[in-house]
């Protein structure tokens, strides 16, 4: 049986895209760190559940040992310092020591998650700064067939991005400060990101390429709050924030607010349109985009009152799972 290492595998993609290769009938080897927090993982068949740190040359090597293709997922959107140096060790170093290791087994082919505005050249902004490094070094790589993907924000059931908001709407006010409100989103479904990404695995047609994916219709960061608003049944008066004052809250959020819900980085990635424009890839691989409107109401259909709604999501919530190594 042909075997595959997915690097971020207990992650939100990496569980959808799992259950997808396993229907392929691929046996599927997910490193992770913290083995026991992903039990749930075990009752699939064909599915390898290893211990290690990926990070780590040796380790890395070992998991790639047998295998003939190897998919990284790995990524992070926010660090815990402030210097790019979070950003730098998961979407640059990583993609060094894949680079190493699969010259050293006999793997033919890399799927790489990248970022739809990716950009090496990003002066201010860690995240596209360094995922643009990435794809530049891997596709460089010799001996090493690559084949990279570059999603707009990514929805679905219990995505981390809708669940944010979510949980930021039940907040008992009439009004939503919102920053960097224009930003603008081509959303595009977690299942059609999948698909594309099974689709060109070990085809030698799609080595070397970019593919640039995006849900169907473009929407502004207020217009994606407001539509979550509305399923799950409150009512809130979003007022977006100028630019300068975005700048303003990301820098206090990100100094004093657990978690970093919104930062300094994120405000930096917000300048640059997460969209496709002409080139969305999704339809030259012959899969045809969902909108958001046909696919997440259905995660609200089984309440009737804004708490049952409100309970529904945060159940969601629960099961949200970032993408991680």
């Amino acid at each position: 049986m042909r075997k595959i290492c997915l690097l971020g595998g207990t992650g939100y993609v990496g569980k959808h895209l799992t259950n997808r290769l396993i229907k392929k009938g691929w046996q599927v080897r997910v490193p992770t760190r913290r083995r026991e927090q992903h039990r749930d993982l075990l009752v699939l068949p064909q599915l390898e559940l290893v211990s290690a740190n990926i990070h780590e040359p040796e380790q890395l090597n070992e998991q790639l040992a047998g295998c003939e293709a190897v998919i990284n997922l790995v990524g992070i959107f926010n660090e815990s310092g402030h210097d790019g140096s979070g950003f730098r060790k998961a979407h640059v170093e990583l993609p060094e020591k894949i680079i190493s290791a699969a010259q050293k087994n006999p793997i033919k082919h890399l799927l790489h998650i990248s970022a739809i505005n990716a950009d090496a050249t990003s002066e201010k902004s860690h995240y596209l700064r360094t995922k643009g490094e990435a794809e530049d070094l891997l596709h460089n790589a010799e001996d090493l067939h690559v084949t990279t993907f570059k999603p707009s924000v990514i929805f679905g059931e219990g995505v981390p991005f809708f669940n944010r908001f979510a949980t930021l709407l039940r907040v008992p006010t009439p009004l939503f400060m919102l920053p960097s409100a224009s930003a603008k989103f081509a959303p595009v479904w977690v299942n059609d990101v999948v698909e594309a990404m099974v689709q060109t695995l070990a085809n030698s047609k799609h080595y070397g390429q970019r593919y640039k994916l995006c849900g169907p219709q473009v929407y502004t960061l207020q217009e994606l709050v407001a539509y979550t608003a509305k399923l799950m049944g409150v009512t809130r008066h979003i007022v977006p924030l100028k630019e300068k004052h975005s700048y303003w809250v990301a820098r206090i959020m990100e100094k004093l607010v657990p978690g970093k819900p919104y930062s300094l980085d994120n405000f930096y990635s917000s300048q640059v349109e997460s969209v496709c424009g002409d080139h969305n890839h999704l339809t030259q691989l012959g899969i045809t985009p969902h909108a958001i409107e046909t696919i997440m109401p259905k995660y609200f259909s089984a309440a009737s009152t804004p708490r049952e709604l409100y309970s529904t999501y945060r159940h969601l919530a629960g099961r949200e799972l970032i993408v991680n190594g």
